[in-house]
Parts: C-alpha cells; structure tokens; sequence
C-alpha cells in the first residue's frame, strides 16, 4: 500500500509502498479517504518527541483520520464493515499511522460513527485539534460572563478554542491579523487582536488593555513560548488562568502571581470524540478546512506546517 513514512528520526518522509496491516482481536482495518495534519506529525518525524514515543521504521506518519471499516478482527461487535468511521489510528510502535491507504485502530479506542452530513476531509480534520480544544476549555473552567483571549486563534486548535469559548457564554478576544478578522468574528469572537503589530505601544497586551483596562480572566494559548506567557499572563486579572497547549506555563510562576497556571497534553478518548460529535451534530462545532492535498503531497504540507501561520486544518486525501 502507498504511505508516507521515514526510514528514522530526523529522515525527510517520503511516498513508500509498505505491506498492508492486518487486524488483530479487537482491532479493525480501515480504508482510509482523508488524514488530519497535526504539528504533532512533523514533530514525530523530525525525533522531538522520540523519548516519549516507541516507534518501528520504517514509520508511518499520521494520526487523524477518516474512512470505511474494510476488515474487523476477531471480537469486533461494535464497529462493522462498510461503515463511516474517524478518529486516530497512531500505530507508532508497530510502525503504523493515518497517512496511507490502510489504517488499524482498536474498537475500543478513539474512533466513531462519522457525525451525520459530514463528509470524510472534514471529519478528518476534528479529532486531535477540536479535542485539544475542548480539554483547553475545560481546564480553563470557562463560564458565561467571562473574557477570554485566544492566542493563535487562527490555526485548527484556536477555531475549536474560539467557538467553543463562545459556546459557553464567555466574550472571546482572538488574535488574528485583519485578512482573518472577520472569519474569527462568525466564529464567535467578539474582538479581534492583530499580534503581528510587535512588542511596542501598538503590541498585543496594548490592544486588549486599550478595551479592558481592568484584565480579563482567561488566556488559551496553542502557539507561544515559555517568556511570551509570562508577559501575556499580565493581562489576567487576579484568580485569572492561563492555559497552554504547549507546555510553556509554569505553574509555580502563575501561583506566586495569584493566577492559576495548566499545561494540557492531548490524550483522545472515545469519550471526547463522541462529544465533539454531538457538538458537531448539533452545529455547535464547525472545523475549517484551509487546504487539501493528495497523499504524495504530504511532505510538502508537513513543512508548511513546520513553518506556521496555519488559517485552518490541512486535509490529506488518500
């Protein structure tokens, strides 16, 4: 089967044709359409994340994705050939991952019934982002009445922050540059900040001071590192929190300022897929799709990942 893959740490992935899996008790076989990009994909390839990964090479790259059951293993009773399903399919130790023809994933693990109406490239696009978001959210203990901003807001992982921010009630500030305003606005976003106007009197604790002279009592931050949470953590209000998805906040800091510091890691469960399904049927939840490219342009979309300044997720369709 055809995938994209590399041969060790630190190679360039590339189009290889490696022997199809076979399903295991409790595993099914998928025929994937369309994978999710994910800066974790890169990240995996490029060996960041090696020490707390187990892998086989050569290694598929990939982890969200959507397709159709092909082939189950023995004891399967949820799931059925033929049906529409998504979710993730990291099979690292074994080598395995989303980008390629065919994917395992276990019955018992994050992957559902596709939300009804959605199409494979945008299913693909949910589950690592939109649940990345969703755990943001909860960690950050967002209530109605609450101003929250939403740093990186414009990439997959900040949509989902943005819409569901707004969803529960609070009034949401998202970075973005003026092209980008007005789709983070129909998203829920009541204020737009333009964070590319630097570190001066126009720079972004400026803007959102200029409106909110008092603070505001959440940040949600996917893209900055350990020194810019610490200068962006002075626009909180005391008992304000700051979240990050990167792990750039520290706690003891946020604590001896009198605010409340968490980093979030991923981890998708069945759980959490199927509420984002209800979010999804319910049109609560909507993923933006930036660009679509076919399997042998995945490497191509990877580094343009790695580069940053996504406006949306990228779809891989296989």
């Amino acid at each position: 089967m055809r995938a994209i893959a590399v041969s060790e740490y630190g190679a360039t992935p590339a189009l290889m044709n490696l022997p199809r899996p076979e399903p295991g008790p409790g595993e099914i076989l998928v025929k994937m359409i369309a994978a999710g990009l994910n800066p974790f994909d890169w990240k995996l390839a490029d060996g960041m994340v090696k020490d707390s990964v187990d892998a086989t090479f050569p290694l598929i790259l990939g982890v969200d994705g959507a397709g159709v059951v092909e082939q189950v293993g023995e004891g399967v009773t949820r799931l059925r050939v033929g049906e529409q399903i998504y979710g993730t399919f990291a099979g690292t130790e074994r080598g395995l991952g989303a980008f390629a023809e065919y994917a395992l994933a276990r019955e018992d693990g994050p992957v559902a019934l596709m939300p009804e109406g959605m199409i494979y490239t945008q299913a693909a696009a949910v589950p690592t982002a939109s649940a990345a978001a969703l755990k943001m959210v909860d960690a950050a203990r967002v209530d109605a009445g609450q101003t929250v901003l939403v740093v990186g807001a414009t990439g997959g992982v900040g949509q989902g922050l943005v819409q569901l921010a707004s969803l529960a009630g609070a009034k949401v500030i998202a970075t973005a540059r003026a092209d980008m305003a007005g789709t983070m606005r129909r998203l829920g976003a009541d204020e737009t900040v333009d964070h590319s106007r630097g570190d001066d009197a126009d720079g972004l604790n400026a803007q959102v001071l200029a409106v909110h002279k008092d603070g505001i009592d959440a940040v949600l931050d996917v893209v900055s590192d350990a020194p810019a949470t610490e200068d962006i953590a002075q626009l909180l209000r005391p008992g304000g929190t700051y979240v990050s998805s990167v792990w750039a906040v520290n706690p003891d800091s946020m604590e001896a300022k009198g605010l409340r510091g968490v980093n979030v890691s991923g981890g998708l469960t069945s759980g959490t897929l199927d509420r984002l399904s209800d979010l999804i049927d319910a049109s609560d939840l909507r993923v933006q799709v930036e660009r679509e490219v076919p399997l042998e342009d995945a490497p191509d979309a990877m580094a343009a990942n790695r580069a940053g300044g996504a406006r949306g997720k990228t779809v891989i369709r296989i």
